[in-house]
């Protein structure tokens, strides 16, 4: 039986994204130009929907409980024309946790924790900030998610549950995924072992 086909936002732009602060578990909320990436994101789904034959109303919509995500979600769907709420959370698609590096940015990070962020630095699959997750444990949460779709689904989570996704279904390497942007305002769409970008 074929896999399902993911349709994959990642939530928008916001304030400590421009700042370059790692997010994780933290809720921050979209910037004005995040909440346009979300609406222009939507757009792009429709032109999917239309180019595959998908009934947009019919598919299962799922985001991670974080705020932004949420909020990206709303704007999408109010673009499609559904109605913005109507979505379930799963929060196997919550965003890698950088502990107590939260709120830092990568050079206060460095002056925080020096040995972690060296020995992470030559290992950002394995190795996480003290209260933070691995790229790994991550891996795993999304592979699980994965496996329990049973239809074609829509998915908006986070830059790091997508490059954790894309090493579970071998799509990249650990070494190349950890080095990947993941595009705000993009339709990455998983799809029968292969991956593409619309944007």
């Amino acid at each position: 039986m074929p896999k399902p086909t993911i349709y994959y936002l990642r939530h928008g732009e916001t304030e400590w994204n421009a700042l370059g602060r790692l997010q994780g578990n933290r809720d921050i909320p979209l910037n004005a130009r995040g909440r346009g990436q979300a609406v222009q994101a939507g757009g792009i789904l429709g032109d999917l929907f239309k180019r595959d034959g998908c009934d947009k109303a019919a598919l299962p919509y799922v985001s991670s409980p974080l705020g932004r995500a949420r909020q990206t979600m709303e704007l999408a769907r109010g673009k499609l024309e559904l109605p913005p709420a109507d979505y379930a959370l799963d929060d196997r698609l919550r965003e890698i946790g950088y502990g107590t590096w939260e709120g830092l940015t990568l050079a206060e990070s460095e002056a925080q924790d020096p040995d972690i962020y060296a020995r992470r630095l030559a290992d950002k699959w394995t190795v996480g900030p003290a209260g933070g997750e691995t790229y790994a444990a991550v891996q795993l949460r999304m592979l699980d998610w994965y496996e329990s779709l049973l239809v074609d689904t829509v998915a908006v989570a986070h830059g790091g549950t997508c490059r954790a996704l894309m090493v579970a279904l071998g799509l990249e390497t650990p070494a190349s995924a950890a080095e990947l942007y993941i595009e705000q305002g993009a339709v990455y769409v998983f799809r029968d072992g292969r991956l593409e970008k619309f944007s």
